[in-house]
């Protein structure tokens, strides 16, 4: 096994808590010249989420105020230096670094969490600088009386992070349901009003606040890595109450039924029920934990209230069974991975009832946040894939059989490159009518960005397949699965965009090393229409950033 991944690696939070600064003892290369004085630079390793991009020994910046940004960026642009944006790398894809990043390149990562973190709340708007954690947002938003619709599972996800990457939640309106005011069933970049970001202006960086009307703000909602974001001010609605009911009972052949087969308790119909779902299907398991969240102003008799986040303990910490089977794994028993597929499904089912979390009820964010930093570190594809709402149960039904047949094919080879769970969500397109802004530009690079010659396809169905990234074969396996998206989903049935902050772009070997997909097939998915966004937004991008400050290797690739 590589040195690069471990047991603690994969399981121990204790690998995996912030990484301290080298003392000036240990540190033996010489300091970026002319650094600017007053902002605190110091060595420090980088590791991405799941351990697939690391390095032990990288200049890193604290800058306390954006002024200070301004002047790195002028610094890094007379140096020949990249500045990359750095939160709590709670990411896959090398957009930050890439995986053959060393201390000896000109980068330097400039930490935005331990200053630009400021936060204040506006007439139905909030400002924050793009450095404070999602869990201190949303935190700060309860108090004030203030939510969203959907939000990324995990806390431990900067603003600006969240928001260089279009992140979501799983939302789309029940039956009879209407969208609160200030609220959105997109994407969090669909609720930008306005941003600051450090762009190039008369000669030299500066700060520029665009409003989200204005042509060039359109790249930088969804900036993808390819800019430095400093504020944003979001549109905000009143909080609502949730209710989130978990069923471990219904077998998949029924759940994800193909259209017309007679089921009734299928992905689709539990959509219209609550608008909000989410299916985590274990490899080799035939139940998912299906998870259903709907809008219930006061508690249900049934519900237990919740006035915190992170009630499933039983997946946000892992027990010692799976724990030690997953060693087995990663030591080279990978034959064992339907076993240790049930382990997790029976631990999930007997979790729920052991801790009373099959019926939850309390304010969004205790229901909308439920991964922590100690869980399972896996590495894991996305994609999104457009469709209209009438579709959704084709679109879920194709991919789990075409799923199902492929984890077989690989398993009669002897290989098992799936060792985590499918989960598939379903949230809204970025419809740029929600922030409520006359002639607001919709994100240009958002995966759930509409497409005006689709106008019936309202919804996006998120896919995540997850796998230790050392599991045999798991690339491959990953690539056949991507052709499948970008070739079945097609025509005026559906189409696929790459999920940002996921793996896509697979070799037989790794992820993000397709040259065709980078160059090609990704960017196409935004070249459909008749208002392509693509090649616009990479112009505007490489226009208020013109000496590539903001970009590394991969993105250099990616958004030339």
């Amino acid at each position: 096994m590589s040195p690069a991944f471990s047991r603690r690696g994969f399981l121990g939070a204790a690998a995996w808590l912030p990484v301290g600064a080298l003392l000036p003892g240990q540190v033996t290369a010489d300091p970026p010249p002319a650094f600017p004085a007053g902002i605190d630079l110091y060595r420090q390793a980088y590791r991405n989420w799941a351990g697939e991009i690391r390095t032990d020994d990288l200049w890193t910046c604290a800058p306390r105020t954006p002024a200070d940004v301004v002047l790195l960026a002028n610094w890094a642009h007379g140096q020949g230096f990249a500045l990359r944006p750095r939160g709590f790398r709670h990411g896959w894809a090398p957009l930050t670094v890439t995986a053959d990043t060393t201390g000896a390149d000109r980068v330097v990562l400039v930490d935005t969490t331990e200053h630009l973190t400021a936060m204040t709340v506006l007439p139905g708007a909030v400002r924050a600088q793009t450095g404070a954690s999602m869990d201190a947002l949303l935190a700060f938003l309860e108090d004030a009386g203030l939510g969203v619709t959907n939000t990324p599972a995990p806390g431990d996800l900067t603003v600006g992070g969240v928001l260089a990457i279009n992140g979501h939640g799983t939302s789309v309106p029940a039956v009879g349901e209407t969208r609160p005011p200030g609220h959105t069933y997109g994407s969090l970049s669909n609720l930008i009003l306005s941003l600051t970001a450090v762009v190039w202006d008369g000669g030299e960086y500066r700060l520029r606040t665009f409003q989200r009307d204005e042509p060039e703000c359109a790249a930088l909602l969804t900036h993808v890595g390819r800019a430095f974001v400093t504020e944003v001010t979001l549109r905000v609605g009143a909080n609502q109450n949730l209710r989130c009911v978990s069923r471990v009972d219904i077998p998949a052949g029924e759940l994800f039924a193909p259209p017309g087969s007679g089921a009734t308790r299928t992905f689709a119909s539990f959509l219209d029920q609550t608008g909000r779902v989410e299916a985590i299907w274990f490899a080799f398991t035939d139940h998912p934990w299906l998870k259903a969240w709907s809008v219930a102003p006061t508690k249900p008799p049934t519900s237990r209230h919740v006035v915190t986040p992170y009630n499933y303990v039983f997946s946000d910490n892992v027990p010692e069974p799976v724990s030690d089977l997953a060693d087995l794994l990663i030591t080279g028993a990978w034959a064992l991975t339907p076993t240790f597929g049930q382990l997790q499904y029976t631990t999930a089912a007997t979790g729920l009832t052991a801790t009373l979390t099959t019926d939850l009820w309390g304010a969004s964010k205790n229901l909308l946040l439920y991964v922590k930093p100690t869980t399972l570190r896996e590495t894991a594809n996305g994609y999104a894939v457009l469709t209209s709402r009438a579709e959704v149960q084709r679109v879920v039904s194709d991919f789990a059989a075409f799923y199902e047949t492929l984890l077989l094919a690989y398993k009669n080879r002897g290989l098992f490159p799936v060792t985590g769970q499918v989960e598939i969500r379903v949230g809204g397109l970025d419809d740029p009518a929600h922030v409520g802004v006359p002639g607001a530009r919709t994100p240009a690079l958002s995966a759930v960005r509409p497409r005006e010659d689709h106008p019936e396809w309202d919804v996006a169905v998120w896919f995540d397949v997850l796998t230790f990234p050392t599991a045999p074969g798991a690339a491959a396996f990953y690539r056949e699965l991507e052709q499948f998206f970008f070739t079945h989903y097609t025509g005026s049935y559906a189409s696929t965009r790459a999920e940002w902050s996921k793996g896509w772009a697979y070799t037989d070997e790794a992820a993000w090393s397709d040259h065709t997909v980078l160059t090609s097939t990704v960017p196409d998915s935004y070249r459909q229409g008749p208002n392509p966004s693509w090649d616009a937004a990479r112009a505007t991008l490489n226009a208020l950033d013109p000496h590539r400050v903001f970009s590394n290797p991969f993105l250099d690739v990616l958004l030339p």
